[in-house]
């Protein structure tokens, strides 16, 4: 099932893709198929809720599949059904408790950075939530570092439920589902991080390239949460980053250096992860403005 968000009042509405492509949005739905009142007012509380919830979005949507076509128009003047392009979109959970994103953690990317060894351990850093912006709105350029601005296309996982201190073995267990992000970052500084010198000043540097990539809309993420049953492996997914239709960025989440799994377990080791966190095993950067990001599996 892939599930989203619309950017509608008051504070977004639950959306489910149907078969044709179109959006199903539960909020207007439940306005006329009584049942569907009990699903949850956001996809990070459905998340919350668990596996019954997630079934009972799937039966709401199986009810509308069946309608027949006359029914389905119904539908969609009364806006229950709308179409895919032109529906604005929040992030497919536009309210995270958690951004994480591990870096260093693509076996080509590093070849890329010559002299970057392997890390001995998962690295990561956190992006504010208020970077978070929805699949297809424009990124804005900051006036006070507008000169370098990077994209790097990101595999995305969503938590299912409360994660702390888990093994290897059990760590897929707590995925909801993945999506799709895009990280910016201004990079109008980056030089210095490479030129500094002695203890402190590559720490300083690198804090300030991270301060790079927490202004707003500099996480594009979306446009669907697609969850975990309809991903039969998710190392063996495609990725690919275009920029005005040119693809900049393919590669596939097999080069991954650390699995899912280790990714989880490692980092649940210190953060408690919640319902509809994300955790972005990083990609690879290039210089640009902006980015679409599709991915296929």
């Amino acid at each position: 099932m892939k599930l989203l968000t619309i950017d509608a009042p008051p504070g977004g509405h639950v959306g489910a893709l149907l078969p044709d492509g179109r959006i199903l949005d539960l909020a207007i739905l439940s306005t006329v198929l009584p049942a569907a009142r009990l699903v949850s007012g956001s996809v990070r509380a459905i998340l919350e809720a668990g596996e019954d919830a997630l079934a009972f979005v799937a039966k709401c949507r199986a009810a509308v599949e069946r309608m027949t076509a006359g029914e389905r128009d119904r539908l969609a003047e009364r806006g229950a059904i709308r179409p895919f392009a032109g529906t604005p979109l929040a992030p497919p959970i536009p309210d995270p408790r958690l951004i994480l994103s591990a870096g260093l953690n693509y076996g080509r990317h590093l070849e890329e950075m010559s002299g970057t060894p392997r890390p001995p351990h998962p690295t990561a850093f956190i992006k504010a939530a208020c970077t978070l912006t929805g699949s297809g709105k424009p990124i804005l350029v900051p006036p006070q570092c507008p000169d370098m601005i990077d994209y790097e296309g990101e595999f995305t996982f969503v938590i299912g439920r409360t994660c702390h201190n888990v093994s290897e073995t059990d760590a897929m267990g707590y995925v909801a589902g993945y999506t799709i992000c895009n990280d910016v970052s201004a990079r109008d500084w980056v030089a210095g991080v490479f030129e500094a010198e002695g203890r402190f000043g590559p720490i300083l540097g690198w804090e300030r390239n991270i301060l790079g990539k927490q202004l707003p809309t500099f996480t594009p993420c979306g446009p669907v949460m697609v969850t975990k049953d309809e991903i039969r492996d998710p190392h063996d997914l495609q990725l690919t980053t275009r920029l005005n239709g040119t693809v900049m960025q393919s590669t596939k989440t097999d080069d991954l250096i650390y699995k899912l799994p280790q990714l989880i377990s490692y980092f649940s080791r210190y953060y408690r992860l919640e319902p509809g966190d994300f955790d972005r095993p990083i990609h690879r950067l290039e210089h640009v403005a902006a980015a679409d990001l599709d991915a296929a599996h």
